[in-house]
């Protein structure tokens, strides 16, 4: 017997899936370089995230094809091996997820966990700037000021924080003195990467008959290459010495799997949730965050962070808030948000 599922009852399960899966995102990959364990290599992390998007976008896509083995291997056939003008358009996106992913480990590395997830929803107006350069669109006057109130609230955290490395950092073995200016640089370098190509993505996506998760799979298709370069490159005497998966437990595995499930995830959600309950669910991550770190990094919570965390989480209500709903000047959630399988 069918079992109805009622649509407010999936809002609020999507909302609870989109708080923990932002929250505990950013609190694991803080985690991940701040114990006192051998230190893995972000860079295969990436990769290894990479691997595991690809293998769950195949299984989506022979989903898709009524789980016909033979349709299945036509449709890879005809989209990536007979068009390759269509696949090498990929190609900036999958580089620059690639370096994007890698810059997040940075500044997962030497900021908090609370002041990374502050700082990391400026990629709400890298996005919103290149959607209006790229695809030319135009801001309401409510998005504008958001945009505004989110400067000054990151701007208010950042100047919250000393240069002092926290109790955790510190305390862990082997590792280098924390770099407050270095992990902020990486933050909005990551939050650069990720709004142009996101609207990159997009851009190519219009009127393509190609689905998302076909997308997806040449879009790992080419990280995979460029993610392996970039381990060598970085790390390439580690690894020959050390092995690819040095420093690697099962919570890297799980931080691995959580970063590739990320878009799943999202993908899920904004089926049922709405940009208001979006931003709720944001919003909880930041506070889940800032809670949970002051317990397990010994994180300061200052009256000037609160102010600039308070003004980050009103500027994303107001962003998403559409006092003409349905008007077309409204700028839409990015394809890296709504249908891709976002690069966290």
């Amino acid at each position: 017997m069918a079992i109805h599922v009622n649509a407010n009852t999936l809002k609020y399960v999507s909302l609870i899936t989109l708080t923990l899966q932002n929250a505990v995102l950013g609190l694991s990959m803080r985690y991940s370089r701040t114990r006192s364990k051998d230190m893995f290599l972000s860079s295969t992390a990436v990769l290894m995230s990479e691997v595991a998007k690809l293998i769950t976008c195949i299984v989506l896509v022979f989903n898709e094809e009524g789980k016909d083995a033979r349709k299945f291997v036509k449709t890879i056939k005809r989209t990536i091996i007979e068009n390759p003008i269509d696949t090498l358009k990929v190609c900036v996106p999958s580089m620059v997820y690639i370096v994007q992913n890698n810059l997040l480990y940075v500044s997962a590395s030497h900021l908090d966990a609370a002041t990374y997830q502050v700082t990391y929803q400026l990629k709400i107006l890298t996005t919103a700037m290149f959607a209006v350069v790229i695809l030319r669109r135009k801001l309401l006057s409510t998005q504008w000021g958001a945009l505004v109130l989110l400067l000054v609230g990151i701007v208010c955290v950042q100047l919250a924080q000393t240069e002092e490395p926290d109790v955790a950092y510190a305390a862990a073995a082997s590792r280098p003195v924390q770099n407050r200016m270095l992990g902020l640089w990486a933050a909005i370098g990551a939050c650069f990467l990720s709004g142009f190509a996101g609207i990159y993505f997009e851009k190519i996506l219009k009127g393509a008959e190609i689905s998302v998760w076909m997308r997806n799979v040449q879009l790992s298709l080419l990280s995979i290459p460029f993610g392996a370069i970039t381990c060598f490159l970085n790390d390439g005497d580690r690894i020959l010495k050390d092995g690819f998966f040095v420093g690697y437990d099962g919570f890297i595995w799980y931080l691995v799997l959580l970063q590739a499930g990320g878009g799943l995830i999202v993908a899920v959600v904004v089926k049922y949730a709405d940009n208001i309950l979006k931003g709720f669910a944001t919003s909880l991550a930041i506070i889940i965050s800032c809670v949970a770190s002051i317990y397990l990094f010994d994180f300061n919570l200052t009256l000037q962070f609160s102010a600039g965390a308070a003004l980050v989480i009103a500027s994303i209500f107001l962003y998403g808030y559409d006092p003409n709903k349905g008007a077309k000047l409204a700028v839409r959630p990015t394809l890296d948000e709504e249908k891709l399988l976002p690069r966290v």
